[in-house]
């Protein structure tokens, strides 16, 4: 007979969770290396107790860590998951009703990004012997729907224990998804707050190590040659590299393909790192926040080499970047949905190390023109020279963005991590920031979540202590993006986590303020500034009297604070190299002009303007918005066909 051990659903859960592995090559780590919580009547008798008992038994088998937004345990989460490359993430656990919903941001923004993070949300009475329970949503159409149901559509897996003999079944498979690398994403598993303490007998098989060998697909045979062929025919090849260069760890590679062919690089936000930007072949990013150089090389290019990007709509620059009526795609991706965008022909479902060492032995020959390579390095240059101006200082007392990042990069060191994710930040940094590592651009841009960079700073910087790695991790930050979501700023005192903050003030939202001009709504509802009962709206001169340097320092975190004038740049310096030579996190405070923009791209983006309008900068707007629409393309592949 087979031993077992007497256990609650949750400690059987929490044991289970404690020995899972993954194993990539020679390399083995802990799967899931501890737990967020939150608890309330939902988990505390269950998850709770669980976590309290392994803590007393044995503190190291299963970490417990506080939250202080149930949002934000999954935005740890998904920091820590790339910056171990999706092989490692943390549970969160959350409370019955708001606490279960308050991770639901969180599980969109997980799946959204292919990045793996596993919830434990609590769920209603299974028994429903206290019906209704506090907190429960009660549907008279369907008396079993639950909030947590509002996870089926956000996830990669979803499942509810409703009795304890499902948990193995449930647990293998949340497993199973949480690190295929081609449907991985938020994993679900509701758990009824009586069945967690309800008991079984656990089988001690489910309860030893278990490793998970991630699958590296091999290219197939025939779309290889065909993606060779295509490789060999190309006058103006491009190659689109995404996250899963990065994720694949394939950046290596990458480099040496680049440079023996010649094929020039440009990277979406989530491939940033994939190549050094002093890359001879590195032209930058692409798309709607890209460079001139990957752009105007993009629209002429007769091939474009996708390897691991989804093909977002700022990647493709809403299908207006690539303007070559022949162009064709060879879609290198481990997940075929990806693999198949554009209508292409040639897909090349696979791993993109794999697909990429394959190309590398059977590529003899191929190398771009001599005018080819020349435009490369003429379209680089020139674009380099674009960024050194925009870093320059302009002496302002309010300086402008782009300078910002500019002193913030040459203040921080080449291993250092940048994080950020909403507003006009994410677009300044894809064009301007000079990635030195391949770990070193932390853009969550898939979601482009406002609340994000805290949180998700601290995952990333608990992603790089697990590696033994010292590095600093800066998270930049508007002002309307912080007021979204500052909170863990106490987890990160509570627990002597470093990172350094730079609050980037604008007032409002500068992105959507500066989208609002574009689109003929003349910044309206972006603006931070007092109610006038009169106009009834904020559209005044009167900015809020609001101290968020002091809502910082509240938290007990140190603060820096620049001061607007003509050295502000050169203080901003200062204050980076101080917050670096420290051991505690940092908080620097920054006043901005929201209006200096960094440098023309030549990217676009597809936000429709009204067809009609009593507003003469509505009209305006939807003129010029025809004329630029005019240049998107279906981008079926089928063209050189025909």
């Amino acid at each position: 007979m087979a031993a077992t051990q007497r256990m609650t659903v949750a400690q059987a859960l929490i044991h289970f969770l404690a020995n899972q592995y993954t194993v990539d090559g020679d390399h083995r780590e802990r799967t899931i290396p501890g737990v967020f919580g939150i608890f309330g009547h939902g988990n505390v008798a269950g998850i709770g107790q669980a976590l309290k008992q392994v803590n007393v038994d044995s503190p190291a088998l299963m970490p417990y860590y506080q939250a202080r937004n149930e949002q934000a345990m999954v935005h740890q989460s998904v920091g820590y998951a790339r910056m171990h490359r999706r092989l490692a993430t943390f549970a969160s656990t959350a409370s019955v009703g708001p606490g279960a919903t308050n991770m639901l941001t969180g599980a969109a923004l997980a799946t959204t990004n292919r990045l793996p993070a596993l919830l434990l949300p609590s769920d209603t009475f299974a028994t429903r012997v206290a019906d209704p329970v506090l907190q429960q949503l009660e549907q008279p159409h369907d008396i079993g729907l639950t909030v947590n149901d509002a996870f089926r559509p956000l996830s990669k897996f979803f499942d509810r224990v409703q009795r304890p003999e499902q948990l193995y079944s449930i647990a293998l498979g949340a497993m199973r998804v949480l690190l295929d690398p081609a449907d991985t994403g938020a994993v679900t598993i509701a758990l009824p707050e009586d069945v967690q303490a309800e008991t079984l007998d656990v089988p001690t098989a489910f309860l030893e190590e278990r490793e998970w060998y991630l699958r590296r697909p091999l290219p197939e045979r025939l779309p290889l040659a065909r993606a060779i062929e295509a490789l060999r025919d190309a006058r103006r090849p491009l190659i689109v590299a995404g996250g899963g260069v990065l994720y694949s760890g394939a950046e290596t590679v990458l480099q040496a393909f680049a440079e023996k062919t010649g094929i020039p690089v440009a990277t979406t936000q989530a491939g940033g790192g994939a190549l050094a930007w002093d890359h001879p072949q590195y032209l930058g990013g692409i798309g709607a926040t890209g460079t001139t150089a990957a752009n105007r090389l993009a629209a002429e290019a007769d091939l474009i080499i996708g390897i691991g990007t989804r093909y977002s709509d700022f990647t493709t620059a809403s299908r207006t970047v690539f303007q070559n009526a022949g162009v064709r795609f060879v879609n290198i991706n481990v997940a075929p949905f990806d693999a198949y965008k554009h209508g292409t022909q040639l897909p090349v479902v696979a791993d993109a190390r794999e697909a990429l060492d394959e190309l590398l032995a059977h590529t003899d020959g191929v190398a771009v023109t001599a005018d080819y390579a020349r435009l490369i390095t003429r379209e680089k240059a020139e674009w380099d020279a674009a960024v050194d101006a925009a870093f320059a200082p302009s002496g302002l007392d309010r300086p402008g963005q782009p300078e910002i990042i500019g002193a913030v990069q040459a203040a921080s060191d080449p291993t250092d991590v940048i994080v950020q994710a909403a507003g006009s930040l994410p677009g300044d940094l894809h064009k301007l920031w000079r990635v030195r590592d391949p770990l070193g651009y932390h853009v969550e841009y898939a979601f482009s979540c406002m609340g994000y960079e805290i949180a998700g700073g601290l995952g990333v910087k608990r992603g790089a202590l697990a590696d033994g790695s010292d590095r600093d991790v800066i998270v930049m930050v508007g002002d309307g993006s912080y007021l979204m979501l500052n909170s863990e700023l106490v987890t990160a005192v509570a627990e002597g986590i470093k990172i350094i903050v730079v609050l980037i003030q604008n007032h409002g939202y500068a992105s959507i303020g500066h989208l609002s001009e574009t689109v003929g709504s003349e910044r309206f509802g972006t603006l931070y500034r007092h109610y006038d009962p009169q106009a009834q709206n904020f559209q005044n001169d009167l900015p809020l009297p609001v101290d968020l340097a002091m809502n910082a320092r509240s938290y007990g975190i140190d603060v820096i604070e620049v001061e607007p004038g003509a050295g502000a740049i050169d203080d901003l310096g200062r204050a980076i190299r101080t917050a670096k030579a420290s051991t505690r996190s940092t908080f620097i405070h920054i006043n901005s002009d929201p209006r200096i923009y960094g440098p023309d791209g030549g990217g676009w983006w597809d936000v429709p303007v009204a067809e009609v309008s009593t507003l003469p900068s509505t009209r305006a707007a939807r003129a010029e918005y025809e004329t630029l629409r005019a240049a998107q393309r279906p981008l079926l592949g089928e063209e050189h066909a025909q």
